[in-house]
């Protein structure tokens, strides 16, 4: 398959770490060195990983392409800092798993998060945070996941994908407004620029591959009336009334969509999370997904300038 097939998928890249604990192997190389850890991985090749934060996503995610089989919509590639033997037991732990996941990138020691552009990649989810803050930092959207490991029961084949807004599907800048003027600086900032468009931020390609996938389900719905749509989509916002308007026509302006939005004016996010059950939610903040995580597969995108300070921001 030639490279540039990868342009009409929706490509997300993911360190081992994301996708499967670790936690044991980890310990092993943090506490006893390299080449104890090449023969523990040796040792345990054919034991199969148990599932990580980011599994139940990836696997439903991967479901949707029986939504083409000839030509699948979605291409999740493994981004390692593992060389090639000690990644054996990644390989067979996917297979193991039953994941359609057959590309990988296995580099000694580095993280490859440099090679994203060349495989079109609009997300890379990583359990390492000095991978994700490199790669943010080099202007690529990368996330580093938290949460509970493995909790993926539910028999439906749902997706439910959640986003904050300001720092993730839009750039940072209202954020800055509100670090420098408070909350009555940010809405008067806000409600006068309602009708101009926000910059994109680090993950609105990522919604827009998303809504592509939206869109192949709303087209097998109309030729099959029993089609149950799986992915749902939903915008989770610290925002309130009268600031709610501008993301409301930034998504509009961008051309991309959500399914839900809840503007809820600093109510916390783990309530809401613990009803709506994403398989995944991002966010800029960490005191954000530090409270999802304890329930909610969460992915803390560290972008902007909320990044560089421990200040609160509107979300």
């Amino acid at each position: 398959m030639a490279v540039y097939e990868l342009k009409n998928r929706l490509v997300v890249g993911i360190a081992s770490s994301a996708l499967f604990g670790l936690a044991e192997a980890d310990a092993v190389f943090r506490e006893q060195g390299v080449q104890a850890y090449r023969a523990y991985q040796e040792e345990h090749l054919d034991d199969t990983l148990g599932k990580g934060v980011a599994f139940p996503f990836v696997r439903r995610l991967l479901s949707l392409n029986d939504l083409s089989l000839d030509d699948p919509l979605v291409e999740v590639i493994i981004l390692s800092r593992n060389d090639p033997d000690t990644g054996l037991r990644v390989m067979r732990s996917i297979q193991s798993h039953d994941l359609p996941i057959s590309r990988a990138i296995f580099m000694q020691g580095r993280s490859p998060y440099r090679f994203m552009p060349a495989l079109n990649m609009s997300l890379f989810l990583s359990a390492n945070e000095d991978d994700v803050r490199e790669a943010v930092a080099f202007g690529l959207p990368a996330g580093r996941v938290l949460g509970p490991a493995g909790t993926d029961e539910d028999d439906d084949q749902d997706l439910r994908i959640a986003f904050d807004f300001d720092g993730i599907l839009a750039d940072d800048a209202s954020e800055q407004v509100y670090q420098a003027g408070g909350i009555d600086g940010f809405r008067f900032h806000e409600t006068t620029n309602a009708a101009t468009p926000h910059d994109p931020g680090p993950l609105r390609d990522f919604l827009a591959g998303v809504n592509r996938l939206q869109q192949r389900e709303a087209e097998r719905r109309s030729e099959d009336a029993y089609y149950k749509i799986r992915v749902h989509v939903s915008l989770v916002t610290a925002r309130a009334a009268p600031a709610h308007e501008r993301p409301v026509r930034s998504l509009k302006n961008w051309g991309v969509t959500v399914n839900d939005a809840f503007f809820l004016g600093g109510i916390d996010k783990s309530t809401i999370m613990e009803v709506l059950r994403p398989h995944i939610f991002f966010d800029d903040q960490v005191g954000h997904v530090t409270g999802t995580s304890h329930s909610t597969p969460s992915v803390h995108v560290p972008f902007g300038k909320i990044n560089e300070s421990d200040g609160p921001a509107p979300g």
